[in-house]
């Protein structure tokens, strides 16, 4: 059952910030940067002495977003 939350969880975090960036992707996508945004986010927020992501929450959700937006303007930056 832990996947499927997973998934569905970077399914949003994913379509989320690829409507705060301007970008499109598909479902697949949007999983994809929404779990290794999860990842990021949570990495960043270590370095800055916070949690990281704990659950299906709010704040959970906002720094899985951040890092999602993170992660799409590094793939933007490559790309150029």
């Amino acid at each position: 059952m832990d996947i499927i939350i997973w998934i569905v969880f970077g399914g949003l975090v994913g379509w989320v910030a690829s409507m705060v960036m301007g970008t499109g992707g598909g479902l697949l996508w949007d999983i994809g940067v929404g779990i290794v945004g999860a990842v990021i986010g949570g990495f960043i927020m270590n370095l800055l002495g916070q949690s990281g992501v704990g659950g299906f929450n709010l704040y959970s959700f906002l720094v899985a977003v951040l890092g999602a937006c993170v992660l799409i303007a590094i793939v933007r930056a490559m790309r150029q």
